[in-house]
């Protein structure tokens, strides 16, 4: 399908599957014609699950870590008035730092941080041009603890949590509103390609995506500054986070994520 350039129009990355599908789902019932990106060929094949409300939807297959990637998305948009960038794309690394192939962890931080920052100074910037816009990142409540087993993406995280916060003072007086979505494990194909599936938080009952992606949406269409999307327990591992030592959450999440522990799933 095609732009048909009437209305409101956003961009949603990692839009192949989980929570940034779900994402353009609720751009597409509020009306917005969708630009959607992933670096998974599944992309291709989600115009008919998101077009579902008259919205018009183009689909990029594209690897988002690189700045030439984001350029062919952004080239994609064909310079039209960007009224909302939801920036979702993101990936995880299971196993001990030591153990994961360096590019892929490197992967990892250019595609969860460098090309996310880059999509957003871009956008931002056309933002601020027009006088307004909104945009949602896509965090974790992963950012709030030090990551055994994870150490590469919940650095990603804890980056991306800050640096939302950050971004949404600066640029407060523009008529551009920042809303971080902060999940925490979510039913998506996440755990499977961080390979992390025999992990006991590969196999526990996770959140459903559609419900996390509605509450990260409706914050964003309030212009608030952020949600911690999921089940009550996430709002309670955060908070736990700000009362234990960094050594005591550190040891908490080896117990989910270290190799070999879904056997006490």
């Amino acid at each position: 399908m095609t732009l048909n350039g009437k209305g409101k129009f956003a961009i949603v990355t990692g839009a192949s599957s989980g929570i940034g599908l779900e994402l353009a789902k609720c751009c597409a019932r509020d009306g917005y014609d969708l630009l959607v990106a992933a670096d998974d060929p599944k992309i291709k094949d989600v115009a008919s699950q998101i077009g579902v409300h008259d919205s018009m939807v183009e689909t990029v297959l594209v690897d988002l870590s690189t700045t030439e990637g984001v350029d062919k998305l952004l080239a994609a948009a064909k310079g039209r008035r960007i009224d909302a960038l939801l920036a979702n794309a993101g990936h995880g690394l299971g196993k001990g730092f030591l153990d994961q192939d360096f590019q892929e962890a490197r992967h990892v931080i250019d595609t969860n941080i460098t090309g996310t920052l880059y999509l957003i100074h871009k956008v931002g910037n056309a933002m601020r041009t027009q006088g307004g816009g909104k945009i949602l990142i896509t965090g974790s409540i992963a950012g709030f603890m030090p990551g055994s087993f994870q150490a590469v993406y919940n650095g990603t995280k804890a980056f991306i949590d800050s640096f939302a916060a950050a971004l949404r003072n600066e640029l407060k007086e523009t008529g551009i509103t920042v809303t971080c979505l902060m999940p925490g494990a979510t039913e998506t194909e996440f755990f499977k390609r961080a390979d992390l599936m025999d992990t006991k938080i590969g196999q526990e009952k996770k959140d459903d995506a559609g419900e996390v992606a509605q509450q990260g949406y409706d914050a964003m269409k309030k212009g608030e500054a952020g949600v911690i999307a999921g089940s009550w327990s996430n709002t309670f591992q955060v908070a736990m986070s700000r009362i234990l030592s960094s050594e005591r959450m550190a040891e908490q999440h080896r117990k989910e994520t270290a190799p070999g522990t879904a056997k006490n799933a």
